[in-house]
This record gives C-alpha cells, structure tokens and sequence, in this order.
C-alpha cells in the first residue's frame, strides 16, 4: 500500500442494542471502563493513525457520542454523520463523506471492539493490492442445511465466518452503492459482490466477536487484554 494513499474508515453505529436487554445501546456500554465504540476507535488509531475514522451514528445518539468523547477523548482523526434507515444506507451516508474515489476505506462495525491490528493493517493493504479484503475465519463446529423440516450435514470446510473491517478501494465501494438497495445486501461484501467484482479474503481474528447480546459483554472483557 503506498504510503501516499488516503485512508478511511467507516465505522457504523447504527443499532439500538435491544438484545442486549437494556436502554443503552450497545455501542455506548462500558468494556473496562470505556465505551464500546470508544475501543474500537482507539483499535484502528493503534493500527492506522493516518485513517479518518467517519462515525456514522442515529440521529438520536449524537450526544451520547459527544459526551463520550468529552469523558474519553481521542486523538484520531475523525468526523460524524447520521446514519439511514438500513445498514446499506448508513454505509453509503458515509461513503458521501469521502470527497473523492482514491484510497482504501474499511467498513467497520462499531460493536466489533476486538478487531487485531494485524488483520486491520492486512486488509488495508490487501485491499490496496486487489481491490478488496474481508476477514473470515473458519468454522469450528459442525452445521447442517435446513430444507422445511429436515436438516443434512454439510461440509463445514466450504464456508467462512466473514467479519469486519471490509476494506475496498474508495472508487469499487463507491461505484457498488450506486445501486438500489436490495434485501439481499447482508454486508458490504455482498453489495460489491452483486457489482460485479470479486470478493477478496484474508485471515480474521477469533476473538474479533460482534457484541449483540448480554453474554458477549463479559466474554470480551476476558478477551481484551491479550489483544495486540
């Protein structure tokens, strides 16, 4: 990856965290002392402090942020937009912050706090390479497909756990959410995909987990000191 290049990354904060059984959402919960979303900031500052971190949160939770910051203030550089009404949405709301088509941009889950600084520096400059990246990781139990009422065992060396950041050149990105959207769309990944152009995987981490629901709060905390 050149060193010229432009960086960015889009970290979405779109959820309202309602499997996690309280008023807070999710982003906005205390891991050791400090917010969430606050962790995953500071992970991709360790990593790339040259990266603009573009924060794309509801309308509603803008103070909440902005208090945050106030307790916890960060050094990165960053800015805020509001998200839409769909993660596809809220990602391309924060597509529109990047002004032009060069550099790499990542899309990053806000309540992913776990990420590895090898996997966000190997997807930036994989994604430099080859026009894209995205972390996954094998699975470790068995699975079987569902058809109506019956199941059979597959093969579970034929699929990947797929995580985040998703990186891309700013133009592919770009140039993929000029589509409408499409239920379809589960991630970033798949809207690229369904432009076109082909999807690109590199290592993840295990222990870059999605905090949705009550149990992966105190999991994290076990995990995050041996993070690197």
């Amino acid at each position: 990856m050149a060193e010229s290049a432009s960086l960015f990354i889009i970290i979405v904060a779109g959820g309202a965290g309602t499997r996690m059984g309280g008023t807070i959402p999710k982003q906005f919960l205390h891991l050791q002392g400090r917010a969430v979303i606050r962790h995953t900031m500071e992970r991709f500052y360790k990593a790339l402090p040259e990266a603009t971190q573009i924060i794309v949160l509801p309308q509603d939770h803008l103070t909440t942020f902005e208090q945050t910051l106030e307790n916890d203030p960060t050094t990165a550089t960053y800015q805020v937009t509001t998200g839409g009404e769909t993660r596809f949405h809220s990602v391309k709301n924060g597509l529109e912050q990047i002004p032009d088509t060069a550099g790499v941009v990542g899309v990053h889950d806000a309540v992913r706090p776990l990420v590895s600084t090898d996997v966000i520096q190997k997807a930036f400059a994989t994604a430099a390479e080859e026009g894209n990246a995205i972390p996954a990781i094998p699975l470790k139990d068995s699975i079987r497909q569902m058809e109506g009422h019956r199941s059979h065992a597959v093969d579970r060396g034929l699929f990947r756990l797929i995580q985040t950041p998703q990186c891309f050149q700013v133009h592919q990105l770009k140039k993929a959410y000029e589509r409408p959207f499409s239920n379809s769309f589960t991630d970033d990944a798949s809207v690229v995909e369904a432009a076109g152009y082909t999807i690109h995987l590199v290592p993840g981490n295990e222990e870059n987990i999605k905090i949705t629901s009550p149990v992966d709060i105190p999991l994290a905390e076990v995990l995050l000191p041996g993070l690197r």
